[in-house]
């Protein structure tokens, strides 16, 4: 968020390359950290602390004692562990033996999804991904919905055919079985089945849902479109 400056070396001019205005300061980034007090012995922060102030004193002679310090301590607890059988077993890292890497156990590649997901956090060094779920709730809710309806349609046609096989006589046969127009099979059902049963619209949630979705498409829509904009 600091002024960026090109140096012609042949002639000694200076261009200006970057100036953020304050409204770009504004809106940086916040940093969010843990609490000094609430952070174990091995987290940055803390571990380098001495390491840390002897810089910021100017101090590189107090610095690089300190550094020592803290990397004579991490060789010697590494040999303990190596006399000992003890194996070494990080939290957060994996390494991977074919490319002797380490890779952030949790690490998320799919590409960001702006209908489902909102924000990118972290709880105990674990990053994790806060999303909306109204397609998969909606999809469900719809499903539950149309098996409801299903269950309801088998009930009225095994109630139809306990009605034609009953022991009325059998001038009302006839009658009873022209009344139900209900067709037995419904073992499969698409969402144009729907509008045979009678239920175009399925629910007032299943609507109202919709709506939602639609109108955060709509509004993802013209956010590329202003950042297309932008990039023109």
């Amino acid at each position: 968020d600091g002024e960026v400056h090109i140096n012609e070396l042949k002639n000694g001019n200076t261009e200006m390359f970057w100036n953020p205005t304050s409204e770009v300061r504004r809106q940086r980034l916040k940093r969010h950290i843990v609490l000094f007090e609430e952070q174990t012995d091995f987290e940055s922060e803390r571990l380098w602390q001495h390491v840390t102030s002897a810089i910021n004193k100017g101090d590189q002679h107090k610095a690089t004692q300190e550094k020592f310090v803290l990397e004579e301590e991490q060789r010697n607890a590494a040999r303990e562990r190596r006399e000992s059988g003890t194996e070494w077993k990080p939290l957060l890292f994996r390494h991977d033996a074919g490319t002797n890497e380490w890779h952030y156990k949790y690490e998320d590649l799919r590409p960001w999804d702006p209908l489902n997901d909102i924000a990118q956090f972290e709880k105990d060094g674990i990053l994790q991904t806060m999303e909306r779920h109204l397609s998969t709730r909606m999809s469900n809710h719809k499903a539950t919905c149309i098996n409801n309806q299903i269950t309801r349609h088998k009930r009225s046609a095994k109630d139809c055919r306990r009605r034609k096989t009953s022991d009325q006589p059998s001038n009302h046969s006839q009658n009873t079985e022209s009344s139900c127009s209900t067709p037995e099979s419904v073992q499969e059902l698409s969402d144009d089945d729907g509008k045979y049963l009678g239920f175009e619209s399925l629910c007032a949630q299943c609507g109202k849902e919709m709506n939602h979705l639609k109108e955060i498409h709509s509004a993802v829509l013209s956010l590329q479109k202003a950042q297309q904009d932008i990039h023109r």
